[in-house]
């Protein structure tokens, strides 16, 4: 008998040779109908894997994140086999899951239409509704490229794979494929799916290569869950930044620039505001800003390590003297050579240097993304460094800043801890007491059972805290990193004197809370679907004149609401009010004030809200209270 303990911490007895769906049913019946995949030691395995020694196990569902990447992994296999049924011509790339859903790329000339997708997703249903047996089994690699011998990508993934490693296979009927899996045990366990779009993709991401042709999908367990999904996915659109970013006339791209935004005078009016407030939020707690070079030698990258793993991503030139450059993609560097520019003392420690200039990335033109994924951003940065001792009150400040600035914009978040990997650098009491003090500061802020722990996830050069965020819709956006470092500043020969006088190398730590400016507003966009709480909306106020009569009173308002430092606009053009209202709704402002005759002889402006509708007449200094105390409840 072998011992299994679960995840609640409770251990049963089973005999050796058990699959894990069979040790599911031991558990419970229902557990075993629901089952997609499970943990071993912390590992995910197919649920056909057999166990023959002590372990942990949790059986996965699709409650879970894995569970349901092999729910969909299985589906995109699903939509493989339908291909190959309908156009057995086509060749076959990969399939995986992915964090919403499963994408299989095929190499065709011609891309797939929706009359295509909707006969896919039909045959798809039917193999569904076959519930065909899902098989695991292994080959030699001579025997899985004989196998595989007349599609082409299948073949180079299997050469690819180092030598001595598993090369396995799932066989569904009339389809095999290459695969590590997890699967579920058969198709009928799929129950809803949906074909959403498809698009042009680089065999493996690399603009080179040949272009395919990628179908994205989703299934669920439940038809009312992939009702819900498609509704969500309906009302995404609508609030698409992109599309949102150029009716508000906030940014644009272009092919001159790709991956780049061009910040329209609103657009960036929203950037400045959001800088402005995080200074203010930083300043308080004694980060000092700095700004560095934008083009650096690398030199200076290859002290940092970034030169040997990160230069296909970094825009590299060469200077009129033949030296070579480049535009910095992240500022930890710079900011360490501030940190150098003069002899520290554990008395300055800790010391937090944080910029928002502009880095560069050179990232694929296949992943760029609106501003979720660009070349050139402004990064929401900074660099602390600290003393062995001041690891947790650190962490507990920068923990606190994100509490801080998330709930300014009602954004639901949680965080995870990623412990010591198995080739982490550095002494190992440092990494656990630094582990130590970031548990500690989470059970204090979070709760104990509230915050994920992902052990062995962490960086080699120390553990780090992740910070995920759901917006309106239910998305989960990766958002704030903090990363405790212990290498680069032993690669610069960064230190500090001690009380005793002794030379000491500090500890560094990397942190970002919105990630980026530029893709945190693309976020709120959609969040807030382009209406922009007053304090951050670009335009606050938009004054209606009905008549040329009401223009110079108008004009008047717009001076004294300026001086009191609010966003404000007046809209002349010769156009009946009604128009002038529809179009200030459109364009999604909080408040437009109406003046005509009577709001003239009462020195009152009339009062439409983006949110209440009509609310009336008030006086000048009553609305002007109004809308500061709204702002200032924001921001206080």
């Amino acid at each position: 008998m072998i011992k299994i303990t679960l995840k609640d911490n409770s251990q049963m007895e089973v005999e050796e040779g058990l699959s894990i769906l069979e040790i599911a049913k031991k558990i419970s019946e229902g557990l075993a109908r629901v089952a997609t995949c499970g943990e071993v030691n912390g590992e995910v395995k197919d649920l056909r894997t057999v166990i023959n020694e002590d372990c942990t196990l949790n059986i996965l569902t699709f409650d879970s994140l894995n569970g349901k990447k092999a729910y969909w992994h299985t589906t995109s296999h699903i939509l493989a086999q339908a291909v190959k049924r309908l156009y057995p011509e086509m060749k076959f790339a990969i399939g995986p899951s992915i964090d919403n859903g499963f994408y299989y790329d095929f190499d065709t000339d011609k891309p797939f239409t929706p009359e295509m997708l909707e006969a896919l997703e039909k045959e798809m249903k039917k193999i569904i509704k076959e519930d065909i047996s899902i098989e695991r089994f292994s080959l030699p690699r001579k025997e899985a490229l004989e196998l595989m011998k007349n599609e082409p990508y299948k073949q180079e993934l299997i050469n690819d794979l180092p030598e001595g490693e598993e090369i396995s296979f799932y066989k569904q009927g009339d389809f095999t494929d290459l695969c590590a899996g997890p699967h579920l045990t058969s198709t009928g366990k799929v129950k809803a799916v949906k074909l959403l779009s498809s698009s042009g993709a680089y065999w493996r991401g690399n603009e080179k290569n040949k272009m395919l042709q990628r179908i994205y999908g989703i299934s669920f367990p439940k038809a009312s869950e992939l009702d819900e999904y498609v509704n969500m996915i309906e009302e995404a659109k609508k609030r698409d930044h992109r599309k949102l970013g150029k009716e508000l006339e906030l940014f644009f791209f272009d092919e001159t620039a790709p991956g780049m935004a061009y910040w329209m005078p609103k657009g960036f009016t929203i950037m400045n505001t959001l800088i402005d407030f995080w200074r203010k939020e930083h300043k308080k707690r004694g980060y000092q800003e700095f700004s560095g070079p934008q083009l650096n030698s690398s030199v200076l990258w290859k002290t940092s390590g970034h030169w040997d793993h990160y230069k296909e991503d970094m825009f590299v030139l060469t200077d009129a003297d033949g030296n070579e450059q480049a535009l910095k993609p992240m500022n930890c560097p710079n900011s360490i050579k501030i940190y150098q520019s003069k002899l520290r003392s554990y008395k300055d420690l800790p010391l937090r240097f944080n910029d928002v200039d502009v880095i560069h990335r050179n990232e694929k033109s296949g992943q760029l993304n609106g501003l979720f994924r660009v070349r050139m951003f402004r990064q929401d940065d900074s660099h602390n460094y600290v003393t062995e001792e001041q690891i947790g009150s650190e962490i507990k400040d920068i923990l606190e800043i994100a509490d801080r600035l998330y709930g300014i914009f009602g954004l639901e978040y949680k965080v995870s801890l990623s412990t010591r990997p198995e080739d982490f650098m550095g002494e190992i009491e440092t990494w656990n007491k630094a582990e130590a003090d970031l548990k500690k500061v989470l059970n204090e802020i979070c709760g104990e059972d509230n915050y994920q722990i992902n052990e062995g996830d962490g960086a080699f050069y120390g553990p780090k805290i992740d910070i995920k965020m759901k917006d309106c819709l239910g998305r989960e956006w990766q958002m704030g990193t903090v990363q405790l470092d212990f290498q680069l500043p032993q690669r610069f020969n960064l230190s500090y004197i001690d009380k005793e006088g002794n030379k000491k190398t500090p500890i560094m730590i990397h942190r970002a809370i919105f990630g980026s400016f530029d893709r945190f507003i693309g976020i709120i966009t959609e969040h807030f679907a382009g209406a922009f709480p007053v304090w951050l909306a670009p335009v606050q106020v938009r004054i209606l004149p009905i008549a040329d009569k009401h223009k110079e009173y108008s004009e008047s308002l717009l001076k004294q609401f300026e001086d009191l430092g609010l966003r404000a606009e007046i809209d002349e053009r010769e156009e009946k009010i009604g128009y002038k209202i529809r179009e200030a709704q459109l364009q999604k402002i909080p408040y437009m004030l109406i003046i005509g005759d009577k709001e003239i002889e009462a020195n009152a402006v009339g009062v439409r809200s983006r949110k209440e509708g009509d609310i009336g007449q008030m006086k000048v200094e009553d609305f002007i209270n109004k809308i500061q105390e709204e702002i200032d409840n924001f921001t206080r």
